[in-house]
């Protein structure tokens, strides 16, 4: 496919802002329920942040502590908003919403019958996999950042963070949310199968979110525990540390890697 240099620009940015608009009420529901969620959180804290038998339950059941991503203290700040929010339930909440688009932009439009119509628009097949990839992106940013305004508000809760830590735990949960929604997108360029996609993916995410869990309490586990995106976005004290400058990168990396290969992999698929 060629692309027409007059109208390349506005088909450019149409297919961005098409898949954009068509998940902007999904997103924000997202974005408010997380936002409830952590208020929650936050709330709740005053009340069981001197209950030393939260301490004695993680402390005499670690491996049962750690599958709900629980280490260290948690009565502290950051192990509270680490067990109930930044190791766990916003991550799934990132990636139901990642892995669902990376999936369904490429091969579930395929399904569909409607990425044939995209396809015969005046733009490159490298062009709509780097417009996806970069809507994909965007998605992933207003839950983050929903939650992490929200957490700020633990400052009036005795739960209080560094800002810069927090900053850097959102920014490390959104790549992660990038790196799972290309694997999903390349997948999905690959077998032209939403399904497969979204299955694989989630398998591997799953994988990686029980590795980096478990690493620090099952000994043969640990030396391994580099091998899961979650250990880089959340898994290495960020909320109290903030997020590695060499972290960020390999997240970073490990997606540049997934977009060239759905790319590639793009331009070979058999569109409907």
């Amino acid at each position: 496919m060629r692309t027409v240099p007059g109208s390349f620009r506005g088909v450019h940015s149409e297919i961005a802002a098409i898949d954009l608009l068509l998940r902007r009420k999904s997103l924000i529901w997202y974005a408010f329920g997380m936002g409830v969620y952590a208020l929650v959180v936050i709330a709740l804290y005053p009340t069981f942040k001197d209950d030393s038998g939260l301490d004695d339950f993680a402390s005499s059941s670690e491996t049962m502590a750690a599958l709900f991503g629980i280490s260290g203290s948690l009565t502290s700040p950051a192990g509270w908003l680490n067990a109930n929010i930044y190791s766990n339930f916003l991550p799934l909440v990132v990636l139901l919403v990642t892995i669902g688009y990376g999936a369904s932009c490429l091969a579930g439009q395929n399904e569909d019958g409607t990425l044939g119509l995209v396809a015969t628009e005046p733009v490159t097949r490298r062009s709509i996999v780097v417009q996806k990839f970069a809507v994909m992106a965007l998605l992933a940013i207003p839950v983050c950042v929903v939650t992490g305004l929200c957490s700020l508000a633990g400052r009036w809760f005795e739960l209080t963070v560094g800002f810069g830590a927090l900053v850097g735990t959102t920014v490390g949960v959104v790549l992660l949310g990038v790196v799972f929604g290309a694997l999903a997108m390349t997948l999905g360029a690959l077998t032209g199968s939403r399904g497969s996609a979204v299955s694989i993916t989630a398998a591997v995410a799953a994988a990686t979110y029980l590795l980096n869990s478990l690493a620090p309490v099952v000994n043969w586990l640990h030396p391994f525990r580099f091998v899961s995106p979650f250990f880089y976005a959340v898994g290495d004290n960020q909320l109290t540390d903030g997020l590695s400058v060499a972290w960020a990168a390999i997240l970073i990396g490990i997606a540049a890697v997934l977009l060239v290969a759905a790319v590639a992999a793009f331009e070979r698929l058999d569109v409907q």
